[in-house]
């Protein structure tokens, strides 16, 4: 073995025995270390595969975390990212995601700009969106209150 092995080696055994790998194990929503995590997803892309996968993350988080450890979760959505959710000729995929979601406690919200540059009015949107008056005001916003920033 070359003695770069040896110094590498032994450099990861010095942080592994500092517990530095082992903190990586424990997860911040376990019984034993439990915590409320407000986290935030942002979307911008039009394509509603996008939109799919981005929703399919957030579930990802909830199934993982669990509601009982989410304080606050919220998508927020503006520029083209707000079209895979005009009603008329909307995915059903993402709207039965986004159904599910919102009933279990997730906020979305839909950018007023974006509406007025897209003639987009609000009842163009599926139901239970939530009208903010900039998308890249809330997610400065969101990053202000210490929100887990997620951009999938």
């Amino acid at each position: 073995m070359s003695s770069r092995a040896w110094v590498v080696g032994g450099a990861l055994a010095v942080v592994a025995g500092l517990g530095i790998f082992g903190s990586m194990a424990e997860a911040s929503h376990s019984a034993e270390n439990p915590k409320k995590h407000k986290v935030f997803f942002h979307l911008t892309e039009s394509d509603p595969q996008r939109a799919n996968a981005v929703l399919t993350n957030v579930q990802n988080l909830v199934e993982v975390v669990g509601w009982k450890n989410i304080e606050e979760l919220e998508l927020v959505v503006h520029g083209p990212g707000l079209r895979p959710f005009v009603a008329r000729g909307i995915d059903p995929e993402v709207k039965a995601k986004v159904e599910a979601l919102l009933t279990g406690g997730m906020r979305m919200g839909a950018c007023q700009n974006t509406m007025r540059r897209q003639s987009i009015k609000p009842e163009d949107l599926i139901e239970g969106l939530t009208l903010i008056p900039s998308g890249v005001v809330r997610v400065m916003e969101l990053q202000e209150k210490g929100y887990a920033y997620i951009r999938p």
